[in-house]
């Protein structure tokens, strides 16, 4: 027990160190979770005076392949009899009655190792799982003699599996007397892969799961259901978009010069163009419009984009889905929006009480249309203003930072206009948003990309904008674009006065001619699928939606560590 705390101590990888039972065990752990505990392991397993054992790994499999068995054997499709998948066998005899076996049908089921159960000298049970669903293997000694198995191979056959391997089991449909659909197993179960590790029954250090995905998804069931829950929402939202008939596509993610937001870009070099950066993109934006521009007038893309920030605010590679149509307001975008969130909400909790039961998911006790708050007014209230400063004035920076002080509120970095402005809305009104609300008429300054107009209520320039907000954050942007190349060249040059390291804001040439083309009056929309996601499934960590987590994680298991 000793030798198990000093392998599993908290600043390696905690494991329950009840969760363990043998010191052959505690090593097979330590080599496989951390190089530092491998060298522990090593050190302990030395032996100056005689030759080292062989460690666990070693053993398991010389252990197997003493048996006579091939341990990684090719998958024939061709085999006799029939591979059937473990949903269709459970679906196809789900209405078998207690106590009966299909006697003219052999079946054949591959699946991981969840489970070995013994029940005295001739009874064990096996359970398989495949794609999340489980199969239950019954081996009676009995039965399975009258292919040829002897006793001992039966009882071998028992020892040999361990959980964590994958086989193949062949047998009858056959539900027990306690009412479980099962395989009554008459030949040997073959072994396709083995386990060369113990497969842990928990892991629940945040750490440990994300450096070991592929573990973590086999024992935490709600790590795998929101992987599959993600995809299920992709899919809603493409099914959505497509019964509205908006056409799918792809657009570039390497260009010369990454537009569509206010962001720094990764930059990298191809072997094309060896003297100068190429950048990943950021935003698909600019791309969509151009398509709109050449008469594909509904269109969407899912996709990657990529963001060179801190972590804190943003996972610097992201997946986003964005939409434009032609002929369109941002009232019929707001609609269009509530729409979809308040199907996909309903489609989620379908899904969770169905399928994924270590899910909470998201619950909206508003319904629509969903509450808005003027960005201008709702500031002015929260800060007991009066009257907001003129925005366009060339005072407007110097007054916001007034304001800043007498309320006590830190600068941002790089106080500049538009991170004041949105650095109060996070502060005052964002708070505000746990039901879906939507915040509406940013200043202009804040949406470059944006149409604006004269907001007759607070007389100040504001976009034709609105973000929906849901429990505090940001879940969906839409505005109607400018399409005046004279109006969007003004607004990139604000921009650029703007500029500074985190905002490489530039003015794209190439996006102001094919304005001049003649964009139609055109929506856009955006939506992070990782956010929503989030959302959706009830969890407060981006690296909970990403297969194998963030950026840093990424990087450390590229380092093997």
């Amino acid at each position: 027990m000793a030798l198990l705390q000093t392998y599993l101590r908290p600043t390696l990888h905690p494991f329950r160190v009840s969760q363990l039972c043998t010191t052959a065990a505690a090593a097979s752990y330590a080599r496989f979770y951390s190089a530092a505990q491998a060298v522990a392991t090593a050190e302990v397993n030395v032996d100056t005076t005689a030759k080292s054992s062989p460690s666990p790994m070693q053993a398991r499999t010389e252990g197997l392949r003493n048996l006579g068995l091939d341990l990684y054997p090719r998958f024939s499709h061709d085999s006799t009899p029939k591979t059937w998948t473990a949903k269709s066998f459970l679906d196809h005899f789900a209405t078998l009655e207690s106590n009966k076996t299909v006697e003219d049908i052999i079946i054949r089921i591959n699946g991981r190792v969840k489970s070995v159960r013994k029940f005295g000298s001739s009874l064990f049970f096996i359970d398989l799982v495949q794609d999340g669903q489980s199969v239950q293997g019954v081996c009676n000694v009995a039965i399975m003699s009258q292919s040829g198995l002897s006793a001992t191979e039966f009882t071998d056959l028992f020892r040999r599996i361990q959980r964590g391997d994958v086989y193949s089991m062949s047998g009858k449909a056959h539900r027990t007397q306690g009412g479980q659909l099962s395989i009554l197993v008459t030949e040997l179960p073959e072994l396709q892969s083995p386990c060369l590790h113990e497969m842990p029954t928990k892991l629940q250090d945040r750490e440990t799961r994300i450096r070991n995905r592929h573990v973590d998804f086999r024992v935490n069931k709600r790590a795998s259901q929101i992987l599959l829950l993600r995809s299920r929402i992709i899919g809603r939202i493409r099914d959505f978009l497509q019964n509205k008939e908006y056409l799918e596509v792809q657009t570039p993610i390497l260009a010369n010069f990454a537009g569509g937001a206010v962001a720094r870009p990764f930059q990298t070099r191809a072997v094309e163009f060896p003297i100068r950066h190429v950048e990943l993109r950021t935003a698909p934006e600019l791309w969509l419009k151009r398509l709109v521009l050449g008469g594909f007038e509904n269109i969407f893309e899912i996709g990657p984009c990529f963001r060179n920030e801190g972590e804190k605010a943003h996972s610097p590679q992201f997946t986003t889905c964005e939409f434009y149509t032609a002929y369109t307001s941002l009232e019929k975008l707001i609609s269009i929006t509530e729409e979809l969130i308040s199907d996909l909400i309903a489609y989620t909790q379908r899904l969770v009480s169905r399928d994924f039961f270590a899910i909470s998911p998201y619950t909206m006790h508003d319904g629509v249309p969903f509450r808005r708050l003027d960005f201008i007014t709702s500031l002015e209230a929260a800060m007991d203003v009066v009257k907001f400063p003129d925005l366009r004035s060339s005072t407007a920076e110097t007054e916001v930072i007034d304001m800043f002080r007498r309320h006590g509120i830190g600068l941002p970095d790089s106080p500049t206009l538009p991170r004041l402005l949105d650095r109060l809305s996070s502060k005052f009104i964002e708070p505000l948003c746990q039901e879906p609300t939507w915040i509406v008429h940013q200043p202009e300054c804040l949406s470059p990309l944006s149409k604006s107009f004269d907001d007759p209520e607070t007389k100040q320039r504001v976009s034709a904008r609105a973000e929906l907000f849901i429990a505090g954050k940001e879940v969906i942007n839409t505005y109607e674009e400018e399409n005046s190349p004279l109006e969007q060249r003004r607004k990139f040059e604000e921009q650029v006065k703007y500029r500074n390291d985190e905002n490489r804001a530039d003015i794209d040439e190439s996006y102001l001619e094919a304005l001049e083309w003649g964009l139609p009056p055109t929506g856009g929309w955006g939506c992070g699928i990782d956010r929503l996601v989030m959302l959706l499934s009830g969890t407060d960590r981006i690296n909970d939606v990403l297969p194998f987590g963030n950026l840093r994680n990424v990087i450390s298991l590229g380092r093997g560590g």
